[in-house]
């Protein structure tokens, strides 16, 4: 390896969110000096949400109590306290046999096993709690977080999906394939000609889309400055609050009096949708692998930022194969002169 992985966590621990975002005006900067972005293309802006999927398993409760209970276990005896019996066979052998009752549709049997393990972590949280009274910073965040997976119900809000992710959001879009997604809300504005990303900003939590205009308005005005006229957004944006300067269209499902020229880039918002595809299919806005609510907000910046330097190369080879190809042709064009006028020249 060319650099050890630690060093890539120090540097984005000191990048930071706005060192990213910094990155992000950089690449901005370098298309307009190239002019490869041109002013224009920065006066209307497309700006939509999606979710940025953390890397974790997907949640059962049997997973949850097994994965705690280990936890708890590994950090006790680290600090030294005597854990009596720590379930760790038996543990692993009812997480699989609750799968397998759960694949072949034999529930009650599979909810059995998960009260088991559920039962074990209460066991190990009481001998814990019994041992410690003034627990370290460490063990108290995992008893914490402990009591609040043991607590949880099915219908409960603000529930734990994650034991090293706890801030992680159970979030419905109400897609076919992929009904729930788990992770954090992320907001982006992409230019309207050109498919430049002007910004992306995380949120915590799951907010309505409107609410989330202001923030990104914000971050695309400290990125580019006051450039930006005319803004599309699509029908979950009703009722945003904004108050600027800039014109907010939101979409309709019929154009109605609209005039021609305006619902032309009502039509191009939907040009924004293939560019988040691009972020997570390319640039690992899929699959978040930085810890905490600090790593949700580099991600997402630094996905944005990947895009735009992924198009710069783009446009800097095409730049470079037309004039040497310009070059080509000169060198071709002189030396075909040369070779009539030696042809027809008089003995």
């Amino acid at each position: 390896m060319p650099i050890d992985a630690s060093s890539m966590t120090r540097w984005r621990q000191r990048l930071g969110d706005a060192g990213a975002e910094q990155m992000l005006r950089a690449t901005i900067e370098a298309g307009m000096a190239m002019r490869v972005i041109r002013p224009a293309e920065l006066k209307r802006i497309n700006v939509d949400t999606t979710v940025q999927t953390k890397a974790i398993r997907f949640p059962t409760d049997a997973r949850l109590y097994q994965r705690m209970r280990e936890r708890l276990v590994k950090v006790a005896r680290a600090e030294g306290l005597t854990i009596k019996q720590s379930y760790k066979h038996v543990g692993r052998r009812l997480l699989m046999q609750s799968s397998r009752y759960a694949h072949a549709r034999q529930m009650k049997r599979a909810r059995a096993c998960t009260r088991k393990l559920k039962t074990q972590l209460g066991r190990i949280v009481r001998e814990i709690e019994g041992q410690v009274e003034t627990p370290s910073n460490k063990l108290a965040k995992l008893l914490q977080t402990a009591h609040r997976i043991h607590a949880q119900q099915r219908h409960d809000k603000n529930k734990i999906y994650s034991v090293h992710e706890p801030e992680v959001e159970c979030i419905a879009k109400g897609k076919a394939g992929k009904q729930y997604e788990f992770g954090n809300k992320v907001s982006v504005a992409v230019s309207s000609r050109g498919g430049w990303f002007v910004g992306a900003k995380s949120f915590t939590g799951n907010p309505y889309d409107g609410h989330t205009l202001a923030e990104q308005m914000k971050q695309v005005e400290n990125l580019i400055g006051v450039q930006v006229s005319e803004m599309h957004v699509d029908m979950g944006y009703r009722g945003h609050g904004y108050d600027g300067p800039v014109t907010v269209h939101v979409d309709k499902r019929r154009r109605g009096r609209t005039a021609r020229a305006l619902w032309r880039w009502m039509k191009r918002r939907a040009a924004v949708e293939p560019s988040i595809g691009h972020l997570k299919s390319e640039h690992r806005l899929e699959r978040n692998r930085l810890k905490g609510v600090e790593g949700n907000a580099i991600n997402a910046v630094l996905s944005a930022a990947a895009m735009n330097f992924h198009k710069l190369l783009g446009a800097f080879w095409r730049i470079f194969l037309l004039r040497l190809l310009n070059i080509w042709g000169g060198f071709q064009t002189v030396t075909a002169s040369e070779a009539l006028q030696k042809r027809f020249q008089p003995v």
